[in-house]
C-alpha cells in the first residue's frame, strides 16, 4: 500500500513537544488524555474523537451555495469537507472523523499487549516552500486557508488493495501512515484528518499533495486470480458483483444490503510501468463521489488543476513522472506518477470519467465558494 516516512522529531518546537508530551500522557493517563490529545494535535479542528452515538456533534459553519445572511447552516450536515478547521460543501456524502461511524486518524491507536510505549505519529505539518530556494521550512503551526492554497496543488489517487474503508484505516493506523480521504465501494467518502495536514500517503509529494485510498482489489498480473477469486461473482444475469469473503458487518460498509458492482463487467488489462496488468473497475458510486470531491478541492484549492499527466497523445500517462516533470505537475496524480514501485490506482481507472463529472458538477453552479 504505502510506503513509510520516517522523520526526526524535534522536541525544541513548541508544536512537536506537545505532540510527543500527548502520546506520553495518553498512555498513561487513558481516561482524560485523550481530551488533551485531541485539543492538541493536528489543525486543532473541533472536535478530533467520534462522537457517541447519541451526541451532537458540533462543528464549524458549512461553506454554501447562495446562503442569505441569515441563513444558519444545519451543523453536521454531512456533504462538507473539513480545511483549516473550515467546511466546505462537496454535495456527497462525506463522513468525517468526529463523526459516529468515522474513521480518525487523530487517535493514538493502543500498544500491543506486552510492548513497550512508542512513540506514534503518522501525520504531519506541511512543509512549506523556503522563499530563499532551500529545503522546504516545516512552520511551528499549521498553516491557514490562505497558505494552503498556495500550497496544495495534486491530489493523488490510491486503491487501498483491500476493498475495505473499515480494513484500510486499521493497516494505516498500524503502520502509522494515513491518507485524508477513504472512498467505499458505496461511494461513502470518509475525511480522517483535516486538510492542513500532511498525511503520509505519498512520499515527496505529502506536503504539496491531498490523498485517497478507494476501496478496490487492485491490479495484478494476467492469470494471477486467486484475490479476484475470492471476491467477484458471476451472477445468473450475467452481472459481475464484489462481495466480500468476510461477514457483512465486517466490511464496515455503511450502505445497508448494498451490492458493489463494478462500472465495467470483466477484468479490465492495461500497462503501467511496462507491466501488463488486470483489474476490476471501481464502482459507479466511486466515480459519482470522487468526481463531486474533486470538484469540491478544485474550488477550495485552484492550484489543483482540473487534469492529469498524459502522454503526446493526449492518454493518460502509464508511467512514472521524471524528476522535472513531477515538480510541474498540478492537479489529479496516481500514485504510480510519484513512486516507480506503485501501480495504483491501477489500469480500470477511468480519468476522464472523474472529469467529467467533476466539471459538471463546477459548472452546475449548484455550490459556489
Amino acid at each position: 500500500m504505502k510506503q513509510e516516512q520516517t522523520r526526526a522529531v524535534k522536541d525544541n518546537r513548541p508544536y512537536r513537544f506537545r505532540k510527543v508530551e500527548a502520546v506520553i500522557l495518553n498512555r498513561l493517563r487513558a481516561g482524560i488524555v485523550f481530551l488533551i490529545f485531541t485539543a492538541l494535535t493536528g489543525c486543532q479542528t473541533k472536535p478530533t474523537a467520534p462522537a457517541p452515538a447519541t451526541a451532537t456533534v458540533e462543528s464549524e459553519p458549512v461553506v454554501r451555495a447562495a446562503a442569505s445572511a441569515s441563513e444558519q447552516p444545519q451543523p453536521q450536515s454531512g456533504h462538507a469537507i473539513i480545511v483549516a478547521g473550515q467546511r466546505f460543501d462537496a454535495d456527497t456524502r462525506v463522513v468525517t472523523w468526529a463523526e459516529p461511524g468515522g474513521y480518525n486518524a487523530y487517535r493514538v491507536p493502543p500498544p500491543a499487549p506486552g510492548k513497550p510505549v512508542e512513540l506514534y505519529e503518522n501525520h504531519g505539518i506541511r512543509k512549506l516552500p523556503d522563499p530563499a530556494g532551500g529545503a522546504p521550512i516545516e512552520p511551528v503551526s499549521p498553516p491557514d486557508l490562505a497558505t494552503l492554497r498556495e500550497v496544495v496543488d495534486q491530489f493523488v489517487l490510491h486503491y487501498d488493495g483491500k476493498g475495505s474503508s473499515k480494513q484500510t484505516f486499521a493497516i494505516l493506523q498500524k503502520r502509522g501512515l494515513s491518507a485524508h480521504f477513504l472512498l467505499d465501494v458505496d461511494g461513502t467518502i470518509y475525511q480522517t484528518l483535516d486538510l492542513c495536514e500532511r498525511a503520509y500517503h505519498a512520499t515527496i509529494a505529502n506536503s504539496r499533495s491531498i490523498g485517497i485510498e478507494i476501496a478496490n482489489l487492485g491490479a495484478y498480473p494476467p492469470g494471477e486470480t486467486k484475490e479476484f477469486d475470492a471476491w467477484y461473482q458471476s451472477e445468473p444475469s450475467g452481472e459481475i458483483v464484489m462481495r466480500s469473503p468476510q461477514a457483512s458487518d465486517a466490511t464496515g460498509i455503511r450502505t445497508p444490503d448494498f451490492v458493489a458492482r463494478p462500472a465495467r463487467p470483466g477484468l479490465v488489462r492495461g500497462v503501467i510501468h511496462g507491466q501488463e496488468l488486470d483489474q476490476y473497475d471501481f464502482t459507479p458510486e466511486q466515480y459519482a463521489a470522487l468526481g463531486k470531491l474533486v470538484a469540491a478541492l478544485h474550488r477550495v484549492f485552484p492550484k489543483i488543476a482540473l487534469d492529469y499527466p498524459r502522454d503526446t497523445d493526449g492518454r493518460p500517462l502509464m508511467r512514472v513522472l521524471s524528476p522535472e516533470e513531477f515538480p510541474k505537475f498540478r492537479g489529479l496524480i496516481a500514485h504510480f506518477h510519484i513512486q516507480a514501485n506503485k501501480i495504483d490506482p491501477g489500469p480500470a481507472f477511468q480519468w476522464d470519467l472523474v472529469l467529467g463529472t467533476a466539471r459538471e458538477e463546477i459548472e452546475s453552479g449548484k455550490v459556489t465558494y
